[in-house]
């Protein structure tokens, strides 16, 4: 053969070695669609780039896009001690001890602190169009949010005239774009300024850009401000530069504040924001960073850029995250994989389908969700950003629910849940750097509050990592356990990635510090046992003997669940680095025998405190006693099957109602029990249609938009269905695997999903039909040469060699069937 007759040959992919399905496997437009304008904020549509945010409502004639930047806040670097506070421990520990649960109770108020700092929005982009845009053809007009290139795409038809509008928020570029064209020459004019709620001012900069410069208010009540003010709080500055077709199309500034396009093809807007804010020990006012200044730097850095060419930026940054993981759900082999249109010919909105799904329980709606999940975290969520809040990064208002602060005693870990199962490590980085901030903060806060070693964080923070109890109701102002749970997700992030680095350096250093604090925090208690006083179960309350409401008194069931979970991390950790001498392992080694056990009630559940008190709200929302099943790992169905009764017994118990959050973790901890039919019916109970006028308060649901309720709209339970869908699918340890574990087969009997990762760094797809396992595909990333792992589908386990950059594929019956070098 001659040179010039050779060809070259790419490598096969996983994509091209993995062809599971005979049948027809159509992808479906992952989209949602609309066919009208917002009319409310949970009708816009998100974009985000993890730092920078917005909301589109898709206006016609006037155009709203509010925007967000991750690092505006209230506040300035707090103190989070309380020199008086070891006063009054000592006095609610006696209290305790002598069975006096209500005066320990009110004594406790003196342990809370101040009120953590408030999230803020950061402006909008506002456009006006011509009066005859009032007059566009309605039937015309379409919107929708495509999740697999992260775009918002709005069309209309005025007088024959095809209007469009593009909307993306790159990464990469960290520029928020948006491109406004017609199909008819010289047909785009407008007018555009920025806004705000807090207090700036506007001005025109050139001819084709807009600076906005502004501050957040120093305290989380903003006081009136003045002229001649000198604000101490972070100061941002937002830029919009402006570009429109060549030839066709001018510009005029209106009130030194607005641009005014005429006669364009086309008009291109971006957007980028800076703000002052460097660390959260560093204050406003002693900040070096000057906003206005980063905000035009990031402009021409990006100045000969087309915008094909930061549109490829986007994707390729984008979809290397996405499409990581695929999924298929049918219910049977008969199903019609395309979406149905209505009676009209129309494709259905995704509200329409939201209202529908109580009867039709439509799949390709649970895949849309599923992936939204995994949408929303790459979009408010990237290393280097802030950790997504309780609204992510997305927020209207200068005071929002619950400060859209974090929540450390379920909500910002539910956040994350799905980062490492569902192929999305890298979004987790902002968590782990939050939780060094704590740390630091949290170590002031465990020797002057509670003179312990260690570091200690409670159940709400903020950008300046505040560690100390927040202001408020002691039933969950007062709960000193949010740094340890969060622990466990360092924990976590080692077993997906097998990452021995971030072990060493990141991980084993945080959880030494929690240790020391658990280890301080624990006393003798009775029977010989270690116990945790004060104690609360979060949010809850119990009746006491007396007949007192009360929520303080000693060794919660979450109190032991998570130490119990942190301390045996702690082990698991020193066994890989080799630190199992080391004088905190052994300390912690025996204190794990003196722990407070898990109980059985009177009524079969599973006890909520350490004595068996009167429940005044049976179907609470929190399921805080349940730590242990998911996400802890300390009940099992193996280990302790008595135990999973009494949990399965405390879910019914519990009830299926409640807010979002609480309806996706009630899902997660039936899969975990390997109950299908219970996991898929909180599925389905939390896709019911919330109309905003008429919202119940913690009844949860999902908006027009596809946003989790409470309501109000909280991030967490759009997270939730994401991870609790993976762990219907595949659960696992680092050396088990259990294929479709909660699979509700009569539901999505069919499907396929590809790219969820399990513990051991192992990369899992499945396929399923008429409910049985039809073929796996297993293969192992890191840089350990090898693993051995036990498959567990249905009755069946088989034990399996997995070596590294190899795929292996198996049958339902869990033979190997092949085996393809990724090399």
């Amino acid at each position: 053969m001659r040179d010039e007759e050779w060809i070259m040959v790419r490598r096969p992919t996983v994509a091209d070695l993995w062809n599971p399905c005979s049948s027809d496997s159509t992808s479906r437009p992952l989209k949602v669609i609309f066919n009208e304008p917002a009319k409310y904020w949970t009708d816009a549509l998100p974009v985000g780039n993890g730092r920078l945010g917005a909301m589109i409502w898709g206006g016609v004639a006037s155009e709203l896009i509010q925007l967000n930047e991750d690092t505006l806040w209230t506040g300035v670097p707090g103190d989070y001690t309380n020199p008086n506070a070891p006063y009054a421990l000592s006095e609610i520990r006696k209290l305790v001890d002598s069975g006096e649960f209500a005066e320990a109770t009110a004594a406790a108020a003196k342990l809370v602190g101040n009120p953590a700092d408030v999230y803020q929005l950061l402006g909008d982009i506002k456009l006006e169009f011509d009066d005859s845009h009032l007059n566009y053809d309605k039937e015309s007009y379409q919107r929708e949010l495509d999740l697999d290139n992260a775009t918002v795409q709005i069309k209309y038809t005025v007088d024959g005239v095809e209007f469009s509008r593009e909307h993306f928020a790159s990464n990469p570029d960290q520029v928020m774009v948006t491109k406004i064209s017609g199909t008819k020459p010289g047909s785009v004019s407008f007018t555009v300024y920025l806004d705000s709620k807090l207090d700036r001012h506007c001005k025109t900069n050139s001819e084709s850009q807009i600076i906005m410069e502004g501050h957040c208010p120093e305290k989380r009540i903003p006081p009136q401000v003045y002229a001649d003010d000198k604000p101490k709080g972070i100061q941002f500055s937002a830029v919009l530069d402006l570009k429109i077709s060549k030839g066709n199309g001018i510009v005029h500034i209106l009130d030194d504040s607005k641009l005014r396009v005429e006669g364009s093809d086309w008009a291109i807007l971006f957007l980028v924001a800076s703000s002052s804010f460097d660390g959260p020990f560093t204050k406003p006012s002693d900040s070096k960073k000057d906003p206005t200044s980063d905000s035009l730097n990031v402009l021409k850095s990006i100045s000969n850029l087309s915008y094909v060419d930061l549109y490829a930026h986007h994707l390729d940054d984008y979809q290397n995250l996405f499409r990581r993981v695929s999924l298929q759900f049918s219910k049977s082999s008969r199903s019609v994989v395309c979406l149905k249109k209505n009676q009209d010919g129309r494709v259905p909105t995704t509200a329409e389908r939201i209202k529908s799904f109580q009867m039709d329980e439509d799949p390709y709606l649970v895949e849309l969700l599923f992936q939204f999940g995994r949408y929303l975290l790459i979009s408010s969520s990237r290393p280097g950003t802030q950790v997504a809040n309780l609204q992510g990064i997305w927020n209207k208002d200068l005071e929002p629910k619950w400060d859209s602060a974090p929540h450390l005693n379920i909500n910002l870990e539910m956040n994350y849940w799905p980062s490492l199962p569902c192929n999305l490590s890298e979004c987790q980085e902002p968590l782990f750097d939050f939780l060094s901030s704590l740390s630091v903060n949290g170590r002031k806060t465990a020797e002057v509050n509670y003179e312990t070693s260690g570091w200690v964080v409670h159940h709400k923070s903020d950008i300046w990592a505040k560690s100390s109890a927040d202001a408020g109701d002691v039933d969950w102002a007062l709960w000193p356990m949010g740094g340890a749970w969060l622990c466990v997700h360092l924990w976590e992030h080692y077993t997906y990635t097998m990452d021995i680095d971030f072990l060493k350096d990141k991980a084993y250093p945080l959880l030494k510090g929690c240790g020391l604090f658990l280890l301080d925090w624990l006393i003798e208690g009775k029977g010989g046992y270690l116990e945790t006083n004060p104690s609360t179960s979060p949010e809850h309350d119990f009746i006491a003997p007396d007949g007192n409401r009360a929520s303080v008194s000693y060794s919660s069931t979450m109190d032991m669940a998570i130490i119990k979970e942190v301390f045996s991390v702690i082990v698991s950790a020193a066994e890989v680095l080799d630190k199992n001498e080391d004088d905190l392992v052994k300390r912690v080694r025996k204190a794990q025998s003196r722990l407070y056990p898990t109980k059985v009630a009177k009524d079969g559940s599973i006890m909520e405190w350490a004595q068996d008190f009167q429940d005044p709200d049976v179907h609470h929302r929190h399921l805080s006693h349940l730590f242990g099943l998911f996400p802890g790992h300390t009940m099992t169905i193996e280990s302790m099957p008595d135990l999973c009764k009494a949990a399965e017994n405390t879910l019914h118990k519990r009830g299926e109602e409640g807010p979002g959050w609480s309806t996706m973790w009630k899902a997660a901890l039936w899969a975990r029990l390997h109950d299908s039919e219970h996991s898929y019916r909180m599925v389905k109970h939390l896709i019911y249609f919330v109309d905003p006028e008429h919202e119940k308060a913690f009844k949860g649901g999902i908006y027009s938009n596809l946003f989790a309720a409470h309501p109000p709209f909280q991030i967490d339970a759009n997270f939730g269905f994401t991870a609790a869908v993976a762990e219907m699918l595949v659960q696992s340890t680092l050396e088990d695997l259990y294929l479709l574990p909660a699979l509700p087969r009569d539901k999505w009997g069919n499907g396929c999903v590809e790219g969820l990762v399990a513990r051991g760094g192992v990369t899992v797809n499945i396929c399923w039909k008429e409910g049985n396992l039809h073929r796996l595909g297993l293969w192992l990333k890191n840089r350990k040469s090898w693993r051995r792992f036990r498959l567990h589908y249905r009755e069946t386990m088989v034990s399996v060699i997995l070596s590294c950059e190899t795929m292996y594929t198996y049958n339902g019956r869990l033979d190997c069937v092949n085996t393809y070098s990724l090399l």
